[in-house]
């Protein structure tokens, strides 16, 4: 099978879960592939762990889901170690980020400690239990959730603690025909019970790693530096794009030409991408806040007073 027909077999299998949300398919697909994280901002009810579970299955994976509530602890997350009085010695007992593909559910209604925890082994694929450092299995991927609406009795992420996450969306309402559909289907049996893996853990890791020989061009490169840099030095931004977050919209544009069936990056795939990867790494001024301009808005007028590149970038 031809790796577009591998990525996009994993998009269809989703889609006989997910009525209508075929570009949040696609974007979850593209985080994994880049080796990245995502956060979901949305209401209850919308189908976030659905949509974590379809993927999960679709790639054979390990899927465990975390609930946050403000009394979890780092180690109800990452494990611990228990003492055996058999054999007197301690054994550690892995905790659900040990997960390949961890959905976080509201991550912002847990301690800053407990969140740490999560974010560390996020950062390093690793995490510390009594001073020594276990590897979490790969593929790793952390899905996270927040609800934007109940703001009482939650710890907003840190801006430095965004910045761990690849790409930020919403999956938003469906529209009137798609929960129509959702509605018959509520009639039978759930889809996602009978879903079928169609890719390989094995596969996957093939896949990853072909993400990384996609070609970048020097001019593409530049254009998501300039895209950074203008995000810095607009008006309304207090702290714009980090490096880090140009690192992250190369990976993205990556994955994202691979699942296109292209082996180049193109200034559109860019485009489409960063209001994804820079809208949470953005920290406001209050004036942008008073005048109602949103990150989103600034970074779309960021791409209309870049200069994109126009030279070929096939390879």
């Amino acid at each position: 099978m031809e790796i577009q027909e591998k990525l996009q077999s994993i998009i269809r299998n989703i889609e006989k879960v997910m009525i209508g949300k075929k570009h949040i398919a696609e974007l979850s697909v593209v985080a994994l592939l880049a080796e990245g994280h995502v956060l979901l901002e949305d209401v209850p009810g919308v189908g976030k762990t659905m949509m974590v579970r379809a993927l999960a299955k679709s790639v054979g994976a390990n899927f465990k889901r975390i609930q946050f509530t403000p009394d979890l602890l780092p180690s109800d997350v990452i494990g611990v170690s228990i003492y055996n009085p058999k054999d007197m010695e301690f054994h550690f007992r892995p905790g659900p980020i040990m997960g390949n593909i961890v959905l976080a559910d509201e991550i912002n209604r847990t301690s800053p400690k407990t969140q740490s925890a999560l974010l560390e082994g996020m950062e390093e694929a690793a995490v510390t239990i009594d001073g020594e450092t276990v590897q979490i299995p790969k593929p790793f991927f952390v899905m996270a959730t927040q609800n934007p609406i109940e703001y009482e009795g939650t710890f907003p992420l840190p801006e430095a603690q965004l910045d761990r996450f690849l790409l930020k969306m919403k999956m938003g309402y469906p529209s009137h025909d798609d929960e129509i559909e959702v509605l018959r289907r509520a009639e039978g049996t759930r889809p996602i019970e009978s879903l079928q893996a169609v890719v390989s853990l094995e596969e996957l890791k093939e896949l990853q790693q072909a993400v990384k020989t996609v070609h970048v061009d020097e001019l593409v490169k530049g254009y998501i530096v300039d895209l950074a840099r203008a995000t810095r030095e607009h008006q309304y931004v207090y702290l714009g794009a980090s490096p880090r977050g140009s690192i992250a919209l190369m990976k993205a544009s990556q994955a994202y030409a691979l699942l296109k069936g292209r082996r180049f990056v193109t200034p559109d795939d860019v485009q489409f991408l960063a209001p994804f990867v820079f809208s949470h790494r953005l920290i406001l001024k209050p004036e942008a806040r008073y005048d109602g301009i949103t990150s989103e808005e600034i970074i779309g007028r960021v791409m209309i007073n870049t200069t994109v590149p126009i030279k070929r970038t096939s390879k």
